[in-house]
């Protein structure tokens, strides 16, 4: 796993264009000025859209090289057509540099047209061209003159193909300017997601991660979040997400994906639709996966994306959304959550993060404020609370419905260890439930292994429990590898097999539930007693070494 410091010097996410306004207005004109986008950038100030308008407003001070910059660094330019637009050699220079920027990075372009035909400036006739001319005339001369009269042209036919207003097409300016708000409004989309009432060591994990993005240096960065189920993996995703998503031209998160498998999303083009729904905000049909694959890497080529794939299930779901880097602009970050880091390596992804267990003080403390509502318990509950604490191997599902479990106990009871120790089986029925869900999803051959390491290998060489287990025919060689790339068995030192104390409850709960009561007809015995009574009685009916 590789890890970068959020302290360097050369920072992925600050690498051009960050983004410092919202939208760029370009138009020409005192007329229009005074009228439309004047109104425009009032009510777009007033949204808490950061809008800057081109040179009939400068900010005080600022030269036209320093405002051409500023077109860099806005997500959405606004060009408003008029009559005299072509009368104006700035405006033109400033069209050159957002034609520019739409095809570097994906610059949203939105043109409007007031009181001049659509026609007229996309092939630039009478009036409107002949002061494209008379423009060029005045600034260029010669091979630069052509030069100039073909960028600006082309410049002028690019815009005008772009999603466009026409004034004539509503009542009056203020109910143009409402529809073209409403639209910047859902383009920028900026509504942060939910992560969790108590982001307990949140913040630590979150500035790792963002570190290995800001010490990217390829065109795509990739990350994968791994970590067996409850560990907060869609969490810290969230929480990355809410972070940094205002960097990015567009922006989309797909939430678990393995829970909406088959359910919501029944083939692949479904997936491929929402993302490039979520990104462009406007709706796709795909007739096949092929012709997704192909329209991600029209559309999604030149700009500079955020992408967060939750829950990932299977590696088909990451061929058909982000297979290719080459689909995607420069500066674009993929973060991808996931059970199975095999997906990961098989990916190539730039960084693997991997979620490990909460320390035993934010352990305490998520657990205190799911139980008591406060950071620490009071001082009469801390050993009940440190207890289920030591129960919970610090995983936040865990933590979490044993903390909402004992919120509903009465705090008479909370108080004696007696009371609460009797209802622990059942708080953690409900977690094991959960992470059986991840049992469910694997082969026959890897749960037959997974059960075995939980009832006899805990702690056991890795070779020494391989040699016995293909013996029995179970080519554990790869099914251990598979459920290490999955998370139910880590491989500590000293190469020994260990696994997270609830998953080994959970395994050996799915076996003593066969035969709950007849232990000597279950397929495998671990507990000592259970041994000791079925030889004695010799009722046993499998035996295994």
């Amino acid at each position: 796993m590789e890890f970068a410091s959020s302290s360097s010097s050369s920072s992925f996410l600050k690498s051009e264009p960050h983004f410092i306004y919202d939208v760029f207005i370009n138009f020409g004109g005192e007329d229009i000025g005074r009228k439309l986008v004047s109104h425009l950038h009032s009510v777009l100030l007033q949204a808490q859209v950061k809008t800057l308008v081109n040179e009939e407003n400068l900010q005080e001070g600022m030269k036209l090289e320093e405002h051409m910059g500023a077109i860099a660094v806005s997500k959405i330019a606004i060009i408003v057509f008029s009559k005299t637009y072509t009368e104006s050699t700035c405006c033109l220079l400033e069209l050159e540099k957002i034609i520019e920027c739409l095809e570097t990075f994906g610059q949203v372009v939105l043109s409007v047209f007031y009181e001049i035909e659509p026609l007229d400036v996309r092939d630039q006739k009478d009036d409107f061209g002949k002061a494209l001319e008379e423009t060029a005339k005045k600034s260029y001369l010669g091979e630069q003159l052509e030069h100039a009269l073909s960028r600006w042209r082309r410049a002028l036919t690019t815009a005008a193909s772009m999603t466009s207003w026409d004034v004539r097409d509503f009542r009056d300016d203020a109910e143009l300017v409402e529809v073209i708000v409403r639209h910047v409004h859902t383009l920028l989309d900026y509504k942060d997601l939910f992560i969790t009432e108590f982001p307990v060591g949140l913040e630590s994990r979150v500035e790792k991660v963002i570190g290995c993005i800001q010490n990217h240096d390829t065109k795509v960065c990739i990350i994968g979040i791994w970590g067996m189920v409850g560990t907060g993996k869609t969490t810290i995703a969230k929480a990355i997400y809410n972070r940094i998503y205002r960097l990015f031209i567009g922006k989309s998160f797909i939430e678990t994906i393995r829970e909406f498998w088959c359910l919501l999303y029944r083939t692949y083009v479904d997936l491929q639709e929402h993302l490039l729904d979520d990104v462009l905000k406007y709706k796709f049909e795909l007739e096949n996966d092929e012709m997704g694959r192909t329209m991600i890497k029209t559309k999604f080529s030149r700009k500079k994306l955020l992408i967060v794939l939750d829950d990932v299930s299977e590696f088909g779901q990451l061929e058909n959304l982000c297979g290719n880097r080459e689909w995607f602009g420069r500066g674009t970050v993929i973060i991808i959550t996931t059970r199975d880091a095999k997906m990961l390596n098989r990916l190539k992804v730039n960084y693997v993060y991997k979620m490990d267990a909460m320390n035993k003080n934010d352990s305490l403390e998520l657990l205190s404020w799911h139980a008591f509502g406060e950071a620490k318990p009071r001082k009469e509950l801390n050993e009940i609370a440190r207890n289920m604490v030591a129960n919970c191997g610090g995983l936040p599902l865990a933590l979490k419905v044993l903390g909402g479990w004992t919120m509903q106990i009465p705090y008479v009871q909370v108080q004696e260890w007696k009371y609460v120790s009797l209802r622990l089986p059942n708080a953690f029925a409900r977690v094991r439930e959960k992470l059986k869900i991840s049992f469910d999803g694997l082969g026959d051959m890897e749960k037959d292994i997974f059960l075995d390491v939980c009832c006899f290998f805990i702690g056991k060489e890795r070779g020494y429990v391989t040699e016995i287990l293909n013996g029995c025919g179970l080519h554990a060689d790869i099914g251990i590898t598979v459920l290490i790339e999955r998370d139910f068995i880590k491989v500590e030192r000293n190469n020994k097999l260990e696994m997270h104390p609830l998953l080994r409850d959970m395994g050996r709960e799915i076996t003593r539930r066969d035969w709950p009561q007849e232990p000597g007809k279950r397929s495998r015995l671990w507990f000592h007693e259970d041994v000791k009574d079925i030889l004695k009685t010799k009722s046993v009916r499998t035996f295994f070494i």
